[in-house]
């Protein structure tokens, strides 16, 4: 897609690659960040995981140690979140598929909160009519 961040041939992407094949790349997030993360991105511009095919998912599946080692070699996090935003609903900006892949830490104020926590809280009910 021509206006697509997370396109390669796009030259528009904002962080670093520290990984690349044929069918994903890993990059660190923005430097101003202070997560110790990570995203996971196809290389074909797909919107969503639901539109990864078998073989995508079969290298996702053997990279995401090899990821995690990354992370790890950074800092050593007390456990990791990984999820994907999907949507506008729910919370994709960029419509291409990405897996986020967050280090998390003890002495973290919400340390032992799920993702779950953050969108199913009390404080996030709907707005039925």
């Amino acid at each position: 897609m021509i206006d697509c961040p997370f396109c390669l041939e796009n030259n528009l992407l904002r962080v670093n690659i520290v990984y690349e094949d044929s069918l994903w790349y890993f990059t660190d997030l923005d430097p101003e960040e202070e997560s110790n993360s990570g995203m996971a991105i196809t290389k074909r511009h797909i919107a969503t995981p639901f539109d990864i095919n078998p073989d995508e998912w079969a290298a996702l599946h053997e990279l995401l140690p090899k990821f995690r080692a990354m992370i790890d070699t950074r800092e050593s996090p007390d456990g990791y979140n990984i999820g994907w935003n999907v949507d506008q609903a729910g919370g994709q900006t960029i419509p291409h598929a990405h897996l986020h892949i967050a280090a998390r830490y003890s002495d973290e104020e919400l340390a032992g909160k799920g993702m779950r926590y953050h969108f199913k809280g009390f404080r996030n009910k709907r707005n039925k009519i």
